[in-house]
């Protein structure tokens, strides 16, 4: 079985658009953990969803720091 990772782009009605590998795909939401929101990075297998919740925060916080470093003066 395939494992696919990828990033939570948004969701729109029924659906979870995933940006896997720099091309978003769209996948049921129904198979989503409730507490998935957009940012989160998940693993997609078969119907199964997991989010990934240490890359998910290392990649906020990286983000953070970039964002900290472009509005220092």
């Amino acid at each position: 079985m395939k494992i696919l990772k990828g990033i939570i782009d948004r969701f729109e009605d029924d659906i979870a658009v995933v940006e896997i590998e720099g091309v978003t795909q769209d996948f049921p939401k129904s198979i989503f953990p409730k507490s998935a929101v957009p940012g989160d990075f998940v693993e997609i297998t078969g119907n199964r969803v997991t989010i990934l919740k240490e890359e998910t925060e290392k990649r906020r916080k990286e983000i953070e720091e970039l964002m900290d470093e472009l509005w220092e003066d």
